[in-house]
């Protein structure tokens, strides 16, 4: 019996390298949200207090 494939048997190249450059110019653009305003908005999670996402700037 041959295994399915798993999913990151086959890879897209073309899709990858055009993710990879999209990263990089919101990284350049300064589209990005700090470690600290993610980690604040994660450990909120199933809280009473649970916060809203951050935003691009925080």
């Amino acid at each position: 019996m041959k295994p399915e494939p798993a999913i990151f048997d086959e890879t897209d190249d073309a899709a990858d390298t055009a993710a990879i450059a999209e990263g990089i110019a919101d990284l350049e653009a300064g589209r990005v949200i700090s470690h600290d305003a993610m980690k604040t908005w994660l450990l909120s999670w199933g809280t009473p207090n649970e916060a809203p996402p951050p935003k691009i700037g925080d």
